[in-house]
């Protein structure tokens, strides 16, 4: 008989497994937490379901995890009916869950709206006056949240999502391996892509071959973002639906690749690209700068470190040489969600401990006339600085 384990791509070791599952309980045991309930739909940022059972929502269809103090999980799904031989997760994969649930719901069906918030109450009320912390609630409709909190009046709800995200952000050993791991496809997917592109491809051509090659090497979801221009124009990356430009001779190629590698765990890599031509002085400049102002940020992220003062010394770096102050988030964390805890913000109260793993992306902005970054990934270690877990060299890439 076939081993159904060899449908499992890539799954997290069980030794990881319990140790997330056993500092989670220890958290929830210092917090008097009886039960942690959350909710995604989706994968990108959905990375909290994945971290506590080794699987993710999907296409937009909800998922729901409830992780007991005292007894292993419970999964809801939209679809997962009962009467499936295999349920969802497949029992074979379905490590440190105990009850399997599901129903045929959807958000675009009004009158299913309770269908998830009825599972969940029959197993919640086994104990009525329990403590139930929130973990992501954004994530959390208010159908589901009103659901459980009007079902189960004598409980008390809190937000636990401060406590797990500061389980996440510290990687164990296997995660940072498993990340190094992506970063290194994102650098061959840069070799692939100086191979291939070429005048005549449209940008969503090198969004394809940039996919396609991620795919076939362990990525399972991800963003790849790509924007071209003539040289000397504004091309930030961008969105597949505005990917229809024909790349030309003489053109800049931005590529974000924002992609997971196996396990699942997310980096992202930009590189810019000139095709068939030489940089223009002002992108050369740019990029220089981007290089130096990310180098600048990793060396100083080290154990301690404040988010808000990290921000603020960038920023300075920016005006300073001539670009506007930055408008978007340009350093956060990643995981199992694309983007994560921490930023570097100012509203961001962590400081930086050993074990995060951060994509460092200063952008240099010059209205109309020029849009630059550089992107790698950093493992937040001793005081020495961070360790850049990318290797593609940082040039401008000549076609």
């Amino acid at each position: 008989m076939e081993n159904p384990m060899g449908r499992f791509i890539d799954p997290t070791s069980d030794a990881e497994m319990q140790r997330r599952w056993d500092a989670v309980r220890e958290m929830m045991r210092e917090k008097k937490i009886d039960y942690l309930v959350m909710q995604n739909h989706e994968e990108f940022m959905g990375g909290s379901l994945r971290w506590f059972t080794d699987w993710t929502a999907r296409h937009q269809f909800p998922m729901t995890v409830i992780f007991a103090l005292h007894e292993d999980m419970t999964v809801i799904n939209c679809g997962n009916e009962p009467l499936l031989p295999q349920g969802f997760p497949p029992k074979w994969g379905a490590r440190g869950i105990k009850n399997n649930l599901g129903d045929v719901y959807f958000p675009t069906f009004s009158y299913t709206k309770d269908y998830d918030g009825k599972l969940a109450v029959d197993v919640l009320k086994e104990m009525p006056k329990a403590t139930i912390g929130w973990v992501e609630p954004s994530f959390i409709p208010m159908t589901f949240a009103a659901y459980l909190q009007e079902n189960l009046p004598e409980a008390t709800f809190v937000d636990a999502t401060e406590w797990v995200d500061l389980l996440r952000a510290r990687k164990s050993a296997e995660e940072i391996r498993l990340t190094k791991v992506t970063a290194g496809i994102h650098d061959a997917c840069v070799e692939h892509l100086k191979k291939v592109v070429k005048p005549g491809m449209h940008d969503y051509d090198v969004y394809a071959e940039a996919h396609c090659f991620m795919s076939k090497h362990g990525s399972g979801r991800g963003l790849v973002l790509v924007n071209s221009g003539p040289m000397g124009t504004f091309a930030p990356f961008d969105v597949y639906h505005l990917q229809g430009r024909v790349i030309q001779e003489g053109d800049q190629l931005s590529v974000l690749n924002e992609t997971n590698g196996p396990g699942g765990l997310y980096a992202e890599l930009f590189r810019v690209f000139c095709v068939g031509c030489e940089p223009d002085k002002e992108l050369q400049e740019g990029w220089d700068n981007a290089v130096e102002c990310q180098h600048m940020i990793a060396k100083h992220m080290v154990p301690g470190a404040s988010c808000k003062e990290l921000y603020t010394m960038a920023r300075d770096f920016m005006v300073e040489r001539g670009y506007v102050p930055p408008t978007r988030s340009f350093s956060h964390g990643q995981g199992y969600s694309l983007v994560e805890r921490p930023s570097l913000r100012l509203d961001e109260p962590w400081t930086l401990f050993e074990g995060m793993n951060i994509a460092v992306h200063p952008v240099l902005v010059k209205p109309g006339r020029l849009w630059i970054m550089c992107c790698d990934n950093y493992i937040v270690g001793d005081s020495k600085g961070a360790e850049k877990i990318h290797n593609s060299p940082q040039d401008i890439i000549l076609l």
